[in-house]
């Protein structure tokens, strides 16, 4: 016999890497028997809500399956906006949670079920006679549907003595692929349309995303592009996917060069594989040509843009090995096209002033020497805000692993800190570079302390603090709005950093950013988390920021 915590946790530990969690009554028991009867990793986090998402940014670093744990009640209404980021993103991660007794609900619990359902999260109970089959259940649902799912732990059950029984279970694939089977007749003809298309183009554009890089697609998609001569770009979660990068424009959209982005409109033949092309990747419907013919490969049932005119779905992967061979069968020769621009010069961004017109730093400037500066085997972390141009304009990433958004898909901020320690355990060889808001900053700020303690040596944080909810003064503010409640006090968040561990430094002047120099040259064991508080100019505006103000819609906040 045992108990049923420990029964939950033993079978856990044979599909979940790495739990994240906060200890409360509902589950001290289930984390316990982790500690002592498994060799699952856990991580103490400061709030609830950052379980969740270091749980999720594990799985989008590695690939691999992590749970966040919480207690009942205000232990799990604290997770429900990072479990809603999670589902919109489709990310599988287990929340492990305290859930009232099975006689029913206490004056302080509230209905657990049905706000997990509200975010689009299916829960499963786990009973006294079932428990070990109810984990296996939403492990299974998690990964097959690529998807959060809550594990509920009654109150009144968790310490009742269970049978144990340890057959093994059946295996599961930890890393979830996007659906997979062969090239029906129907998608055969599709690509031999898809073939003749791109063999025949004067410039053709391959543009892929993070569905394509699930896929394990870019080799073919390389492939295709060096056939046909293709200029090649990504979307901002799909960074790094193409293994020609002295071809590769960049990210696609408002994140994009100028240069770049003239060279994308150039296209007459586009193929997507991946991507869902949301109003941010097609610069509000601005990004191809009227006349350009976008063909889209994705696992989605239909187009996902109203301009794409060819649509296969399938396996990225599949779907573009196929592609490869017909269009090696054609035997047309390269457009040349890629050969012929200069994508280095296309794709550079502006380098900015050093300090702007107020005297306060210059973001652009500060981003292009972060550039140069940053470790090169580096993960970067990203909240979200108006600070997300600077990031994801100037700073390259080895692979679209390496480039994590968490609150993106939400729409949400305060993410960043509790992310470092989601991807310093996910990569544990690399460095973890965090790129946040003074906003979504404070918000975060409980988990800045587990940021320090798990990432140590290896962690850096870049606070772009400009005073302010940059993306509600850039739109809102410009549209006359009162900007009273946009504005934020100067915060000193290097001292934060300081109070709890960290090696803090405010950053006024380029030559400011030498720090970082000076830490990179210590050896990890013998330096602290780097914390740089960049008092960075409200004046200078990315420019998706300006394009989202001349859509006239409301930014991401």
């Amino acid at each position: 016999m045992t108990t049923l915590s420990a029964h939950v946790a033993r079978t856990l530990g044979r599909y979940v890497d790495h739990v994240f969690g906060v200890m409360g009554n509902g589950n001290a028991h289930l984390i316990d028997a982790l500690e002592r009867e498994t060799e699952v990793g856990y991580t103490a986090m400061r709030h609830e809500a950052g379980g969740v998402v270091a749980a999720d940014v594990y799985y989008r670093a590695s690939g691999r399956l992590a749970a966040a744990t919480a207690t009942y009640g205000a232990g799990f209404t604290n997770t429900i906006t990072a479990l809603a980021e999670a589902a919109q993103a489709r990310v599988p991660l287990l929340l492990i949670s305290g859930e009232a007794p099975t006689s029913g609900l206490r004056p302080w619990d509230v209905d657990q079920i049905a706000l997990a359902s509200g975010v689009g999260v299916r829960t499963y109970t786990v009973g006294r006679a079932d428990a070990g089959g109810t984990v296996v259940l939403a492990i299974e649902h998690a990964l097959s549907y690529r998807t959060p799912v809550v594990l509920a732990l009654p109150y009144d059950v968790i310490t009742t003595e269970v049978a144990h029984t340890d057959d093994g279970g059946p295996s599961l694939e930890p890393r979830v692929a996007l659906p997979a089977g062969p090239v029906g007749e129907v998608a055969r003809a599709r690509v031999a349309s898809f073939a003749q298309a791109l063999a025949s183009a004067e410039r053709p554009l391959v543009l892929g995303g993070r569905g394509a890089w699930l896929a394990d697609a870019g080799a073919a998609l390389g492939r295709i592009a060096d056939m046909t001569g293709a200029l090649t770009t990504s979307s901002a979660l799909g960074r790094g996917l193409f293994p020609r990068q002295e071809f590769d424009l960049g990210v696609a959209g408002g994140f994009g060069a100028d240069g770049a982005m003239e060279l994308v409109a150039q296209a007459d033949v586009v193929l997507v594989a991946g991507a869902g092309l949301n109003q941010f990747t097609m610069r509000f419907g601005s990004l191809f040509s009227p006349s350009a013919q976008v063909l889209q490969i994705d696992a989605a049932d239909t187009a996902t843009h109203p301009q794409v005119s060819g649509f296969i779905s399938g396996d990225a992967r599949l779907v573009s090995e196929a592609l490869a061979t017909e269009i090696t069968r054609l035997g047309a020769p390269s457009s040349g096209w890629r050969e012929s621009v200069d994508v280095t010069a296309a794709r550079a961004y502006e380098g900015g002033d050093g300090l702007a017109s107020d005297g306060r730093l210059d973001p652009r400037t500060a981003a292009t020497r972060l550039a140069e500066l940053l470790p090169q085997d580096r993960v970067v972390v990203s909240d979200g805000g108006h600070f997300l141009g600077w990031s994801n304009m100037y700073w390259p990433v080895a692979s679209p692993d390496r480039m994590i958004m968490a609150g993106i898909a939400f729409q949400s901020i305060g993410m960043g800190f509790p992310s470092v320690a989601g991807a310093a355990q996910a990569k544990p060889g690399s460095a973890v570079v965090l790129t946040t808001g003074d906003g979504g900053g404070l918000m975060a700020a409980a988990d800045l302390e587990s940021a320090v303690r798990v990432a140590g040596g290896r962690g850096i944080a870049v606070v772009w603090n400009d005073g302010a909810y940059g993306a509600e003064v850039h739109v809102y503010g410009r549209q006359g709005l009162a900007q009273g409640p946009m504005l934020i006090p100067q915060v000193d968040f290097a001292a934060l950093a300081t109070a709890v561990g960290a090696q803090g430094v405010v950053v006024r002047t380029p030559d400011d950013l030498e720090a970082l120099a000076e830490w990179s040259a210590r050896p990890v064991a013998e330096r602290p988390f780097l914390l740089l508080d960049l008092r960075i100019s409200p004046a200078v505006v990315a420019p998706y920021q300006e394009e989202i103000l001349r859509a006239r819609i409301a930014p991401p906040r």
